[in-house]
């Protein structure tokens, strides 16, 4: 059975300890050494280093895997993971897997840096200045990595994307029309803000490292903030104006390798409390679209094309605890699990 240390890896838990982490990098390999002992101690009382007694090295990937969330997530909340009993079955199957903690809600951009600071430190951490990683998003979670990839490709060596926010949300593009002063959009943004600060404090999130501004997720997430990214970070996706029937975009970029698949199912599951909303969201805003209730599915395109599997925008990471298809699909597809199993197998076998 998988066991967990919650060391959410952020850079810098305590200010002294950043700062002797800095100056240590700077004056010589004893006080690097001083600091990046001082940098685990602060990381080992707020990070998700995931353990698990490994039975099979098919996940064994050359570098580590790290597990980004999207819109709202979290490593571990009253002990649910985000990517609910994936981060063990990786780890139990060989991997080396970690579970990043960025902001909520917040831009893409600014949650990549955030990212960016964690594997800088897990650089620091395993004394290699050299050492890549291997990084998946789920929602939000795609554009974040894939900021990572575009501004520092010489510490990635793989994106891949799940479900993939990467060319925006009709969702999001209705709640942006609404007037800033409207009624509407006031109780919106009040109780995603609510919402944001209670996972944050139940997952022991920092608000002073990672800030929620609810207001500047919106604004990534719509189909205009999706284009403006993809026209700064272009890496992976397919060509501006290509049409639908194209599923993958170039598979290689700076050295980095891409990839990506995505949910375009909303069907009813009676154990699958997520099933209901999805289902109506995805008949309201893409009826007559493949999608996964949040997103179309022709706009999560990244990279090598791995597939299309009957899933919603939840069901992606394994929620709700794992009840992810309704009972006239359970045998047709593989678990959600399986999947990045299968994943972490193939990154392993192209030396990743």
């Amino acid at each position: 059975m998988a066991r967990k240390w919650n060391a959410r890896l952020q850079h810098a838990a305590n200010p002294m300890r950043t700062v002797a982490l800095c100056c240590g990098l700077v004056v010589g390999a004893a006080a690097a050494t001083l600091a990046a002992n001082n940098a685990h101690a602060a990381a080992a009382d707020s990070s998700t280093l995931v353990q698990a007694r490994v039975t099979s090295d098919t996940a064994k990937t050359r570098y580590p895997i790290v597990l980004v969330h999207g819109l709202l997530g979290f490593d571990n909340l009253l002990g649910v993971d985000y990517f609910y009993d994936i981060p063990g079955k990786l780890a139990g199957a060989g991997a080396k897997v970690y579970v990043a903690q960025v902001s909520g809600t917040n831009t893409s951009e600014i949650r990549g840096e955030q990212l960016l600071q964690e594997l800088k430190t897990l650089r620091v951490l395993a004394k290699d200045p050299a050492l890549k990683f291997n990084l998946i998003g789920h929602s939000q979670g795609a554009p974040t990595v894939r900021y990572v990839a575009a501004v520092a490709p010489d510490m990635v060596a793989s994106v891949t994307s799940v479900g993939g926010a990467n060319g925006g949300s009709k969702v999001a593009d209705l709640l942006a029309r609404l007037p800033d002063s409207s009624i509407a959009q006031g109780i919106a943004v009040t109780a995603i803000g609510l919402l944001t600060n209670l996972i944050g404090f139940l997952s022991g999130k920092d608000p002073s490292q990672l800030p929620e501004v609810p207001l500047n997720a919106l604004a990534s997430l719509t189909t205009e903030g999706g284009a403006a990214f993809d026209k700064k970070f272009p890496q992976g996706r397919p060509a501006v104006g290509s049409s639908c029937d194209v599923k993958s975009g170039p598979a290689v970029a700076n050295g980095v390798r891409y990839y990506s698949w995505s949910g375009v199912s909303t069907s009813f599951n009676l154990f699958d409390p997520s099933d209901t909303a999805l289902s109506a969201l995805g008949t309201l805003f893409y009826f007559g679209e493949a999608n996964d209730g949040l997103l179309a599915a022709c706009t999560t395109r990244l990279g090598t094309h791995l597939g299309d599997y009957r899933q919603n925008h939840l069901d992606e990471v394994n929620q709700a605890f794992g009840n992810t298809y309704g009972s006239q699909f359970p045998y047709y597809e593989k678990k959600p699990p399986e999947l990045f199993k299968d994943q972490a197998a193939r990154l392993k076998s192209a030396g990743l």
